[in-house]
């Protein structure tokens, strides 16, 4: 398949285009500048120059390739939403695939029952426009397109995401924090498992909500500790108020770092026979990726 790809130079786009590659597919990404063009070559990506910001400079990649994956965003839900309109325009009565990235975050606090796609969406401010875009993907299912919305857990590996908010801090720091009490917790994923799951979704998935998850969720105080250790900062741990971490990093993010999620992805394994296989985030962090970034920098 000829698969185009938004985010393509991303953090979780990298992936799923090495992914979608090892699999036999071609790829072609979307590139908003000259480096970026130049990146996408190097990893041998056709670039196509355009901009989810410029929605209709979308329209002739869609068109011409099999299946459209969806990870990049402008941060804005109006301009994403624009976008994946035309995409979804593009593709009417094709039936090709549309994979679009929402995020687990938008089922808000869960509580001890594991959330499935079916659950109720409460999602905090900071993606309170994702689930009318997952409406708008979903309900182009009536219109010739196999329209599915990927809600990825929290993403980490290759020492990015947001396990390297601890790692920093403890490396800044000589502790790592958590906010409050520690004791929400995190579904999370490996960014190669949810690669995986992208080419599964894009060959043989059918229209819907999946959920990327790869099994328990940790609490963030254990994801701190974790984060010391392997930051060679012996564990050492503290606590901020959510006043604290506002004033770092706004109090939009912080409502949905501290919210407590279990969340199930079983729909995924039993559906497209996905089997995360990556270490989990506490051993990356003590001992893999994010461990090997302070040894080798």
């Amino acid at each position: 398949m000829k698969i185009f790809l938004t985010g393509a130079t991303g953090y979780i786009g990298s992936a799923v285009a090495e992914a979608l590659q090892a699999a036999g597919h071609t790829v072609v990404g979307l590139a908003r500048s000259v480096e970026a063009e130049q990146t996408l070559k190097s990893r041998s990506i056709t670039p196509l120059s355009g901009d989810l910001n410029a929605p209709k400079s979308l329209t002739n990649a869609v068109e011409n390739c099999d299946g459209v994956i969806n990870t990049g965003t402008t941060n804005d839900g109006h301009k994403d939403a624009d976008a994946v309109s035309e995409m979804l325009t593009a593709l009417k009565g094709t039936y090709k695939p549309l994979v679009y990235t929402s995020g687990v975050w938008v089922l808000g606090n869960t509580g001890d029952v594991p959330a499935t796609e079916e659950s109720p969406l409460n999602p905090p401010p900071l993606v309170a426009w994702r689930p009318g875009v997952e409406r708008e993907v979903l309900a182009a299912g009536s219109k010739g397109v196999r329209s599915i919305v990927v809600r990825p857990g929290v993403v980490y590996g290759w020492g990015l995401g947001l396990a390297g908010i601890f790692v920093q801090a403890a490396n800044e720091k000589g502790a790592a924090y958590y906010i409050g009490s520690g004791q929400n917790r995190w579904s999370l994923v490996h960014v190669e498992d949810l690669a995986d799951l992208y080419v599964r979704l894009v060959e043989k998935g059918t229209p819907g909500v999946y959920h990327g998850v790869e099994g328990r969720s940790v609490e963030t105080r254990e994801i701190a500790e974790a984060a010391s250790f392997g930051a060679g900062a012996g564990g050492k741990t503290e606590s901020w108020t959510p006043v604290q971490a506002s004033e770092r990093f706004g109090p939009a993010l912080v409502d949905a770092l501290l919210l407590d999620q279990v969340v199930s992805g079983e729909k995924a394994k039993r559906e497209l026979g996905w089997t995360p296989r990556a270490v989990p985030l506490v051993e990356d962090l003590r001992f893999g990726s994010y461990a090997m970034a302070r040894i080798n920098p």
